[in-house]
């Protein structure tokens, strides 16, 4: 089996922009890891042409295997953002075929040291996250359709769920709820009480709210820590300014409704600048 691997992987390891080659198996307790392939080739390049990611699939006798390459950008990328929980698996328990310049071995330090920086910058994309998911959960409660308002409602305590991981310095995994159930036995209790209650759902939803309303407040100053730093940088900003900040960029669309919430709490305070219109002014933000 060790030949085939070796042939699959080799020519791409020997190009110049190749930095390294990890191999995955399939565990049988979590086979979505793997998407159910036996074994996993994750082939990690810079400057990659056309495409982020190329996917292969191979089979030798009854192993499937699969062949993916992808650039250390977009690997950096799915680190940051969670896009890709599997990534976090995949870089921590797999095993080093080929490295060059020490890349994979300081990517797994990298991952288990979690640098503050980047876990500021983590924690603030999952808590705008948090907010949109939990504003549209209370406004399909408001209007009576409860099923919508359980399915965001789901998604926030996911988001509530990561953030107390990274909380801890680590990075969430596919099986968060395993890591939460350990690390923060509170909010493991509000997902239970939510899925498997027998109380009505709208009765759920009510007194869930008002629990993730206190867990949200307490997280508010964490949370927003990163997006705090910045605004201090300058005076004022526009919108369009904060949202072309190179390390505000990976919030997308979730950063209007972190600045609306950041107003709400009287964290932010909104400035009405004139235009050259009578009577229409533009709004500015800055920190109170």
């Amino acid at each position: 089996m060790e030949d085939i691997l070796r042939h699959i992987y080799q020519e791409r390891a020997s190009m110049e922009n190749s930095l390294g080659v990890l191999q995955i198996y399939k565990k049988p307790h979590i086979p979505a890891i793997t998407n159910n392939f036996d074994i996993i080739l994750l082939v990690i390049v810079y400057d990659i042409e056309k495409e982020p990611t190329i996917l292969k699939h191979y089979q030798f006798e009854d192993v499937k295997i699969a062949l993916q390459i992808v650039s250390d950008q977009q690997v950096k990328e799915w680190l940051l953002l969670g896009s890709n929980r599997k990534i976090v698996e995949w870089i921590h328990v797999g095993k080093i075929l080929f490295d060059k310049n020490d890349y994979l071995f300081n990517l797994q330090n990298e991952l288990k040291d979690f640098p503050i920086y980047e876990r500021e910058i983590k924690t603030g994309i999952e808590f705008a996250k948090l907010i949109r998911r939990y504003w549209m959960a209370k406004g399909f409660f408001e209007t009576e359709q409860f099923m919508d308002a359980f399915n965001h409602t789901i998604h926030s305590l996911h988001h509530l769920a990561r953030l107390a991981i990274i909380e801890k310095g680590l990075h969430p995994e596919l099986t968060v709820w395993n890591q939460v159930k350990q690390l923060d036995p509170e909010i493991y209790k509000l997902y239970e009480e939510l899925t498997t209650s027998e109380e009505p759902i709208e009765k759920r939803l009510e007194l869930l709210f008002i629990a993730s309303e206190f867990l949200i407040h307490s997280r508010t100053s964490s949370g927003t820590k990163h997006l705090k730093k910045i605004l201090k940088m300058q005076p004022d900003w526009s919108m369009n300014e904060i949202k072309s900040h190179p390390d505000l960029t990976y919030y997308g669309t979730d950063l209007n409704l972190m600045i609306e919430y950041l107003v709400n709490k009287e964290v932010i305070e909104p400035l009405q600048v004139e235009s050259k219109t009578p009577g229409l002014f533009h709004t500015k933000y800055k920190m109170k």
